[in-house]
């Protein structure tokens, strides 16, 4: 990563591009689809270089924009300039869907005046925001800015639909960018695997879902089977985005803690025990609690899954689990599964 990139004041180099109109259906269509498949979009809707210093100093090394205009990114060929204007586009997109639920969590952002977020949607160049009161567009013109910083950082991976949803909540909580930015990158060292373009990280992860029903509910997994969804793509944006979508913005801040906690639990208890290397049940909690968490949710509409008659019946229940998902009890379920299926599914 050049220095250019990674300035103590905070400033990156970034192109200014012509968004284009995010009102038109089918530039949302072309943008808002997946890089390679249209399978997390499948329903329309809004989305509900290393240096020594102190840590105060490394932290602050952040590659956030926000005030340079007419400038390029720092890639080295015409393909990475394409990738990078590509991805401006979309970023801006999905930054002003972004819905509102963060409000009451976050007072300080909440009350952000006029003149504030509209100097800095200006100074990100977002567009087509006008409807937006003051604190939506203030939220997402920062998004724009730490998303296209990742994107720079982490050219590899870039922008993807989804990340978006990943980043909202620690903008909400956090009113630095640069704190932000660096909770996004740690965040995103485990969760970046979902957006590789070989989908490698969400083949594996539907496997293991798909696995956990076969285990745990033959009944259901046979159902599935009948109607060609045993690969278990309906639950693909609830794999991508850590059920996100499902869940309420403080349920989701929760889940995301309990796993943080458990992992690092594990990690713990990997250190004192050494028999605990051995254990399978280590990796399902440490890595793979979600992929429970998300079989228990669908196990819960069985009854009405077992009667859909295909992939597109099975995605609208799936889809209509939003914000009528008890986050508790889920968990409950999926520690039930866990115990339940300990050694008897791949890792």
């Amino acid at each position: 990563m050049s220095e250019s990139l990674l300035r103590t004041n905070g400033s990156a180099k970034v192109m200014e591009v012509d968004s284009g109109s995010s009102s038109s259906s089918h530039v949302e269509e072309q943008q808002l689809s997946r890089r390679d498949s249209n399978s997390f979009m499948t329903v329309n809707e809004e989305s509900t270089g290393e240096e020594h210093g102190t840590d105060e100093e490394n932290l602050k090394r952040s590659p956030i924009s926000s005030t340079t205009d007419n400038a390029e990114p720092n890639v080295g060929n015409s393909k990475a300039t394409e990738d990078f204007t590509t991805w401006q586009r979309i970023i801006r997109l999905d930054a002003v869907r972004m819905n509102a639920e963060w409000i009451p969590y976050s007072p300080s952002q909440a009350n952000v005046t006029e003149e504030m977020a509209e100097e800095l949607a200006m100074s990100v160049g977002l567009k087509d925001d006008d409807h937006l009161e003051p604190c939506r567009q203030h939220h997402a013109a920062r998004l724009v800015s730490i998303l296209e910083a990742y994107a720079l950082f982490d050219p590899e991976t870039g922008y993807c639909q989804g990340m978006s949803d990943l980043l909202s909540p620690f903008v909400a909580q956090l009113d630095e960018d640069y704190q932000a930015f660096w909770c996004f990158v740690q965040f995103m060292n485990t969760a970046r695997h979902n957006f590789r373009l070989d989908e490698t990280g969400i083949r594996r992860q539907l496997n293991k879902i798909s696995s956990i029903f076969k285990v745990a509910d033959p009944h259901l997994y046979s159902h599935l089977e009948s109607i060609d969804a045993q690969d278990c793509y309906f639950v693909y944006r609830m794999v991508v985005v850590l059920l996100r979508r499902e869940l309420t913005f403080e349920q989701t801040i929760s889940l995301w803690e309990v796993i943080w906690a458990e992992k690092r639990a594990a990690e713990v208890r990997h250190l004192r025990n050494s028999s605990w290397r051995k254990s399978k049940k280590k990796s399902y909690i440490r890595d793979d609690l979600i992929l429970f968490v998300i079989a228990a949710a669908v196990r819960q509409k069985r009854k009405i899954i077992e009667k859909c008659k295909g992939v597109d019946e099975i995605l609208r229940e799936c889809n209509s689990m939003a914000g009528n998902l008890d986050l508790w009890l889920l968990l409950d379920d999926a520690r039930d599964l866990v115990s339940a299926l300990h050694g008897r599914i791949p890792d």
